[in-house]
C-alpha cells in the first residue's frame, strides 16, 4: 500500500462548494490547506491530516450516508489561520462502501497509511462505530496501542443490534488484541449499568466520569499524552454546545471539548483523532459543525504547543526529582517547556502523569496512575 494507492479510497473535495464561490481570505485556514481537489497533495511536510467519513449505518438502517464532513468543512476552512508552523492537508472523504464492513475496511486501509507515514490523522463524520476501523488500523500494522474514547455513553450494550451501540465489545475481546489500554472520559452515570463499569474496572482500563473530569479536566491530559488515538462522540457534549446531540441535555461545554482536542494535538504519541456522530440534519444554525471546527482549530494549536515540547532525552530541559513511596523509589520530571510531568514506571520507562501525581509521591503514597500502569 502506498499514499497513491489510498487515492482509490478517496473522493475528492470541491473547494467552491466549500466556499459558496465566494473564495477564501489569505487570513483564512482554507487558503493554507493542500486540498485534494484534482491529484493528491504532498504530503511529506504535512503535520495534520483531515480525513471525511460519510458511513452512518452503524447508527441505525434509516441513516444513510452522511455530508458531516463537508458541513464541518465549510466552517473550518472559514476560522482564521494563526499556526503558520503547523501544514495541513485534506484528502476528502473516504467512499462509502456496498457494507458497513466495505466501509471499515476503506477506512481502516487510509488510516494506517497515513499513521505509518507519521501523519496525525482527523476524522470528522461518521457514526462513532468508525471507532472500529481506527482501531483496525493500528491492529494492521501491528501495534499495541493505548486508546481514549470520549463519550456519555460506554458502548458495550450487548442487548443492542447497532454497532454503534456496542462496537467496543470487539475491541475489548476480539482476538487478536491490540488493545493495551482504554480510558473512557466523561461519562454519564444514568445512561450506564453499574456492572458495566466493574468489567472496565476489571480489564484494568479507566474511566471518568462527566462531573470528575470537570472538576479537574486538566487530570485527563496525560492519558490523552499516553494514547495513540482518540475517538470523540459528540453525544459527549452539552445539548446547548451541539444541538444535533439529542441524546443529553448534560455534558461537556465546548470549550472543554476544545481542551481535551488541545491534549490531542499536543500529544506526540496521539496519530489519529476521530470526531464522530454529528449528524447535519439534526443540527441547528450550524452550531455543531461551528463547534467541531473550533475543536479541529484547538487540535492544531496543540500540534503547535507540542513542537516546543523537549525530547525526554534532552534532561537539560528538565527539571528533575527523586521520590521514594512505599518501598519505590522512582524519578519524575518536570518539562521547562510547557510545565507538564512524566514519571518513570516500574519497567524504567517513562510515562506522562500529572502535578498531583508528584505530590502524592512526595507524601509517600503511590500514585493512582503509577499503580495502574504496574499492574498492567
Amino acid at each position: 500500500m502506498s499514499l497513491q494507492t489510498i487515492i482509490d479510497f478517496l473522493e475528492p473535495i470541491n473547494i467552491a462548494r466549500l466556499s459558496e464561490d465566494e473564495g477564501f481570505r489569505e487570513t483564512q485556514l482554507g487558503r493554507h490547506i493542500a486540498v485534494y481537489e484534482n491529484e493528491l497533495p504532498d504530503l511529506a511536510d504535512v503535520d495534520m491530516v483531515l480525513v471525511g467519513c460519510t458511513e452512518m449505518r452503524g447508527a441505525g438502517p434509516e441513516h444513510e450516508r452522511s455530508d458531516a464532513a463537508n458541513a464541518v468543512r465549510a466552517e473550518f476552512y472559514r476560522l482564521f489561520h494563526w499556526h503558520s508552523e503547523v501544514r495541513l492537508a485534506d484528502l476528502g472523504n473516504v467512499k462509502t462502501g456496498a457494507s458497513l464492513q466495505d466501509s471499515y475496511a476503506a477506512l481502516r486501509t487510509v488510516v494506517a497509511e497515513l499513521v505509518e507515514q507519521n501523519k496525525k490523522v482527523v476524522i470528522i463524520g461518521g457514526s462513532h462505530d468508525n471507532t472500529t476501523a481506527q482501531y483496525q488500523a493500528y491492529g494492521s500494522l501491528n501495534r499495541i496501542i493505548d486508546a481514549v474514547g470520549v463519550d456519555a455513553r460506554i458502548d458495550l450494550d450487548m442487548e443492542s443490534l447497532l454497532p454503534a451501540d456496542q462496537f467496543l465489545v470487539e475491541m475489548f475481546t476480539g482476538m487478536p488484541n491490540h488493545l493495551r489500554m482504554y480510558t473512557h472520559v466523561g461519562f454519564q452515570s444514568y445512561f450506564m449499568h453499574p456492572q458495566m463499569l466493574e468489567t472496565i474496572d476489571k480489564l484494568g482500563f479507566d474511566c471518568y466520569r462527566v462531573g470528575r473530569v470537570k472538576e479537574a479536566i486538566e487530570e485527563m491530559e496525560p492519558p490523552i499524552r499516553n494514547s495513540d488515538m482518540v475517538s470523540f462522540d459528540i453525544a459527549a457534549i452539552q445539548h446547548a454546545h451541539a444541538p444535533a446531540n439529542h441524546l443529553t441535555p448534560n455534558g461537556f461545554n465546548g470549550e472543554e471539548a476544545c481542551t481535551l482536542m488541545q491534549y490531542a494535538g499536543m500529544s506526540r504519541q496521539c496519530s489519529s483523532i476521530g470526531i464522530y456522530g454529528y449528524d447535519p440534519g439534526a443540527d441547528h444554525h450550524a452550531l455543531t459543525a461551528k463547534q467541531i471546527a473550533h475543536m479541529l482549530w484547538y487540535v492544531m494549536d496543540g500540534i503547535n504547543k507540542g513542537k516546543h515540547e523537549a525530547r525526554l532525552e534532552n534532561r537539560n530541559d528538565f527539571d528533575e526529582f527523586t521520590i521514594a513511596f512505599g518501598e519505590v523509589e522512582t524519578i519524575f520530571l518536570r518539562s521547562k517547556r510547557t510545565g507538564r510531568w512524566w514519571m518513570q514506571l516500574h519497567d524504567g520507562k517513562f510515562a506522562a502523569c500529572s502535578y498531583n501525581d508528584y505530590l502524592t509521591a512526595s507524601r509517600n503514597d503511590i500514585p493512582e496512575r503509577w499503580m495502574r500502569a504496574a499492574e498492567r
